[in-house]
């Protein structure tokens, strides 16, 4: 699509890809030809497979990066469309900011590079300084989306905060949204219910510090009172770890409430306990309309049943469409029924039984598979067990107690709800096939569960 020394808009020469990008996404170091200086380019496809919010919130941070000035933040230059370029199948949109030579924190993890407490204090205070200035714009600013892929450790040793694609001006937004913004382990419980706020980028920056400590990413952590336990993996000083203890309280109201509170304790080494002891933040998103999830609830039990992802698209089409693929695919077998019952010589009857068998999986598979989940107080239990048509299969079982959080992962548009066991080696996985809104919904329910039943 874009190509090494193309230029985009007579100004901008691509140069070379930064990065790993999602599907519709791209990412260049190109050169400005007006001031011969290095940029980062951004770019987005505007595909009709894309969700609506996808490009508000590419086009939000935009606008909000505009209206921002701290050295530590690439600054904004341009934004621009290439709908009429030629040889371009869908309009793209772009966005150009300053290029921080250097690299990210995940890079040099995945380098096996380990950060000392010396280190990690520094890169706290940095971003602390970053977040002041953002938290305390009008409207505050919410990064949503901080990691340490999203921080870069300049070739100057400065660290620098990048890709606002999560940004949120918080007056602009009320109530609470289906976009599930953030990255699983680094976001609060809260945010998942759209409801971020200062708070919620200090749990993340907490969690980057303890991946950065540890070399392991937080979602891969045990969970303690649904706290990341990380202190048993570090050899550090105590003020400090209860520092980011509080930093990453799964209540929010136990946490720093703003950065300038979080750096005046850093500094000092004095950690107030927080005597709070509410439960954590309860999300009351609604079921999506025409998810096809069963759901049952008590104190004691939850049961839920998920269709198959064949079934959950079918659901997707109108009646029409849906009884056109039904009779096609029921046209199929009678016809190969036909054909075997007037087949001459063994082999033909071999290749017909086989595509009948063929077929038959295929339904089952699309159709007839089921999922089925319970969390069981009085036995302690969690068991999961597949179906297909009336054969089960597949029974897995662990201890309830041993469940510190539960996450939602993505891949693109498909979602999942992950349950780390109880030594984190292994990873129970419910939906492959959910979206956005039923994913939401159903982390919500169980996490309601565990935490509220």
């Amino acid at each position: 699509m874009f190509n090494p020394e193309q230029c985009l808009k007579e100004r901008y020469q691509l140069q070379q890809k930064l990065g790993r990008t999602a599907a519709g996404r791209q990412t260049w170091l190109a050169t400005d030809l007006q001031s011969n200086e290095q940029v980062t380019v951004k770019l987005l496809a505007f595909s009709p497979e894309m969700q609506w919010d996808e490009f508000k919130l590419f086009e939000r941070e935009a606008q909000v990066l505009q209206a921002l000035n701290h050295p530590r933040i690439p600054r904004y230059r341009d934004y621009f469309s290439l709908d009429k370029e030629a040889g371009l199948q869908l309009p793209w949109f772009g966005l150009v900011q300053d290029y921080i030579p250097g690299n990210s924190l995940q890079e040099l993890l995945d380098k096996n590079k380990r950060f000392s407490e010396k280190q990690v204090r520094a890169i706290a205070t940095q971003v602390l300084d970053i977040l002041i200035y953002l938290h305390e714009l009008s409207p505050p600013v919410l990064h949503r989306d901080i990691k340490p892929s999203n921080l870069i450790l300049g070739e100057d040793k400065q660290v620098y905060l990048v890709d606002f694609g999560a940004v949120q001006a918080q007056a602009a937004v009320t109530g609470v949204t289906f976009t599930v913004v953030g990255t699983s382990g680094y976001a609060p419980l809260e945010q998942f219910w759209g409801r971020a706020v200062a708070a919620s980028d200090l749990y993340a920056l907490g969690a980057t510090l303890i991946h950065l400590l540890t070399g392991i990413a937080p979602a891969d952590l045990p969970q303690k009172e649904g706290r990341i336990y990380f202190r048993d993996r570090v050899s550090l000083d105590s003020q400090f770890i209860t520092w980011i203890e509080q930093m990453t309280e799964i209540v929010l109201e136990k946490r720093f409430s703003t950065a300038k509170q979080a750096m005046k304790s850093l500094i000092s080494g004095h950690v107030q306990p927080s005597n709070y002891t509410s439960s954590p933040v309860r999300g009351n998103i609604p079921k999506p309309s025409g998810s096809l999830i069963k759901l049952k609830a008590n104190r004691d039990k939850l049961g839920i049943t998920i269709p198959s992802p064949g079934l959950r698209k079918i659901r997707q089409y109108n009646l029409f469409i849906a009884l056109i693929v039904v009779c096609l695919n029921l046209g199929a077998v009678f016809l190969l029924i036909n054909l075997f019952m007037n087949a001459h010589g063994l082999i033909s009857a071999i290749i017909v039984l086989m595509a009948l068998i063929g077929i038959g999986t295929l339904w089952a598979n699309t159709l007839g598979q089921k999922t089925h989940v319970l969390f069981d107080r009085n036995r302690k239990s969690l068991e999961i067990e597949r179906q297909i048509l009336l054969f089960k299969y597949g029974h897995q079982q662990i201890n309830i107690m041993t469940i510190g959080n539960v996450f939602l992962m993505n891949r693109g548009s498909i979602y999942e709800i992950r349950i780390p066991s109880a030594n984190y080696n292994y990873n129970y996985n419910l939906g492959g096939a959910l979206g956005e809104k039923e994913s939401t919904w159903l982390l919500q329910e169980i996490l309601n569960w565990l935490y509220f039943k």
